[in-house]
């Protein structure tokens, strides 16, 4: 299967420095000052930044959830009117509103956008986040809500009438009007739980950014899952697999990392010590997995070649970036690529100006290795 790229919309504002205004818990950072230099997250910039991505050939664009974020489903519709072919990966986290709600609003985004949603389940790893939205079950109890919720709305979708009763969830002579195009379901996590629920729900596992023999060892324990489903996972149909990483890719390696070491220049002891603070407090075993690969020092943060973990000493969620050459960076992919990875959810500080960057680079190297899907190699 060939290569699917996303981008990522920074719907909590964008920054050359992102790293020094990350609040270190999730996939977001922290809010812009409207006051500062930092590029504030409205409707024209982030137009922007999906123009710029469709235009240089990215699928579509992962949009965070967090109490720290616009809110991904109304700022993604505006932006389906301001794009043609851009599909938008929507996090959202279950139980916070009713199954039928929500199949409800992703059947209408679907006819409304010509069929350009794709939707990244987030069952929560930090109780005071979640509290934030008034939920307040326990991790385990969050990944079977978010079991029971995906139940039921793969059964809306048939648009036949659902009865269903469940430990958290329950719901009787549902229906909705389904959209022509099933909106993909994508779902991360590293615990037991997360595996389990992707197995058996998920259209797309997603795993944050690894060194690739740990990243191996995660899509092996999801196979072995679907495998033991059998005919259960048959409505789900084939699991797919990808990954969620930064990416810093320039002409020669050499300026790669000093961009890289630019990002951490304007760091300080305190600020990542408070920042490991914050990730150590977090239930969810992908931070900690994160934060296991740096332990909190700025030594040796090259942890498998052109994987670089600054990202994650002050900023929560995905913390790891593929820093190199635009070669390099390909090579990397497409050793990803080989372990069975076919959906890459890249981003880069500025997002506008790191979209280019990937997309004038590495984008054609991929395509002329025939690695991406609908991008035929350039003639020589």
């Amino acid at each position: 299967m060939a290569i699917t790229l996303h981008w990522f919309l920074p719907t909590n504002g964008d920054s050359r420095s992102d790293l020094s205004l990350g609040n270190a818990v999730g996939e977001a950072g922290s809010r812009v000052d409207s006051f500062g230099a930092d590029r504030a997250p409205d409707l024209d910039y982030l137009s922007l930044v999906a123009g710029a991505a469709e235009q240089l050939g990215f699928t579509g664009a992962l949009t965070p959830t967090s109490s720290w974020c616009e809110d991904a489903w109304v700022f993604t519709a505006a932006l389906t009117q301001r794009t043609e072919r851009f599909k938008y990966l929507v996090a959202f986290r279950p139980g916070l509103q009713a199954p039928t709600l929500v199949a409800q609003a992703a059947a209408t985004y679907q006819r409304i956008s010509q069929n350009r949603l794709l939707l990244n389940v987030v069952t929560g790893g930090d109780d005071v986040e979640q509290r934030r939205f008034g939920d307040y079950l326990g991790k385990a109890e969050r990944y079977e809500r978010a079991a029971e919720f995906l139940t039921i709305f793969r059964q809306l979708w048939s648009g036949q009438s659902v009865t269903f009763t469940g430990k958290h969830l329950s719901v009787e002579d549902a229906t909705i009007v389904p959209a022509a195009a099933w909106p993909d379901i994508y779902l991360g996590g590293s615990s037991s739980e997360a595996l389990d629920v992707a197995a058996e729900h998920a259209d797309v596992y997603l795993t944050w950014g690894e060194p690739p023999a740990q990243v191996a060892e995660k899509i092996d324990a999801v196979r072995r899952r679907v495998k033991n489903l059998g005919r259960a996972r048959a409505a789900a149909g084939d699991l797919r697999f990808g990954i969620r990483l930064h990416v810093i890719s320039r002409q020669t390696e050499e300026e790669a990392w000093a961009q890289a070491n630019r990002l951490l220049s304007g760091l300080d002891p305190d600020q990542i010590r408070r920042a490991q603070q914050i990730q150590r407090n977090s239930q969810s075993e992908g931070q900690r997995r994160m934060s296991a690969l740096h332990g909190g020092s700025t030594d040796n943060l090259e942890v498998s070649p052109n994987l670089w973990a600054g990202v994650g000493l002050v900023r929560g969620g995905a913390g790891t970036a593929l820093v190199g050459s635009h070669e390099q960076v390909a090579d990397r992919i497409a050793e990803y690529h080989e372990l069975g990875l076919d959906e890459f959810v890249l981003s880069g500080y500025p997002h506008l100006e790191e979209a280019y960057a990937f997309g004038e680079g590495v984008i054609p190297i991929l395509a002329d290795r025939g690695l991406l899907a609908d991008r035929p190699a350039r003639s020589s």
